[in-house]
């Protein structure tokens, strides 16, 4: 098996890509996923604990890689965890090391934020909770009377 070399420098490609004003925040949040290094799930809590850390995440990933961003994005976007904000796809030139020859891979970038209704919907499901609780109590109360 070959080894893969990318030439593409990061922090040239932020700057080229619209997320040329990107913050330093940005940059610590950024998760580049990969399909063969750790499984799906901890890439999923990892980017809800950045989310809550920083209000937003950005996945990346390369090739074969894709479909697993994806489907931590819909995943979090599922359970209410997060709404997306942009999505950007491009190409980057990668070198074989042993023969030198370049080849494009597909790039996906998915910016995940804090939904708007977020603290608004822990602050509902609490009373909810709450409620729901409270309720059966009431019940065996007013039966025994």
């Amino acid at each position: 098996m070959e080894a893969i070399v990318v030439t593409e420098n990061l922090e040239e490609s932020m700057k080229n890509s619209s997320l040329g004003n990107a913050t330093e925040t940005q940059k610590k949040n950024r998760i580049q996923v990969s399909n063969s290094k750790k499984p799906l799930f901890f890439y999923i809590n990892l980017a809800k604990r950045y989310i809550k850390q920083y209000n937003d995440v950005e996945l990346s990933a390369l090739g074969m890689a894709i479909p697993s961003v994806v489907t931590i994005a819909e995943i979090l976007k599922r359970n209410g965890v997060a709404t997306q904000k942009k999505i950007l796809t491009s190409t980057v030139d990668m070198k074989w090391e042993t023969n030198g020859r370049t080849v494009q891979k597909a790039k996906i970038e998915i910016v995940l934020g804090k939904p708007e209704d977020s603290d608004n919907q822990a602050a509902a499901t609490a009373v909810a909770a709450d409620a729901a609780a409270a309720t059966p109590a009431e019940e065996n109360a007013d039966k025994k009377e």
